[in-house]
């Protein structure tokens, strides 16, 4: 799907969303969950070339696997949580969206800290 049909039935979702309100309001928040979640898996679907450009990339440069996987993770991370959390937001539960807003931070840096060791461990070799 192109960014166009993406946009169109965002656009159009809202506008039906929109005029639900008025009649049944919890109808409108169904409405807008389900096309954040087509727009969510039609996201995903366009991971698989980002996956070939890491592949790519890990066999251009000889990158350790461990630090792509860890980056992928991280951006998996980041796009479910704001998915998540805008869903939440709009439905009005904007506490449980900065909740999931905070565990995803704590994921991700919990993801990183093997990283953030490895590269400690080269410094401390250069320094010593």
């Amino acid at each position: 799907m192109t960014v166009v049909t993406i946009a169109i039935v965002g656009i159009m979702s809202v506008m039906l969303a929109v005029q639900m309100k008025g009649m049944k309001g919890e109808y409108a928040s169904y409405l807008a969950a389900a096309a954040g979640c087509f727009i969510f898996f039609c996201g995903v679907t366009k991971l698989e070339s980002v996956f070939d450009a890491v592949r790519k990339i890990q066999e251009m440069i000889h990158v350790n696997r461990i630090y792509l996987t860890a980056l992928m993770k991280m951006t998996g991370i980041t796009y479910i949580a704001e998915f998540a959390s805008g869903i939440c937001r709009d439905a009005g539960y904007g506490a449980i969206g900065s909740q999931i807003e905070i565990f995803s931070k704590l994921s991700i840096l919990s993801v990183s800290m093997p990283i953030v060791l490895a590269l400690l461990e080269t410094l401390q070799e250069f320094l010593t």
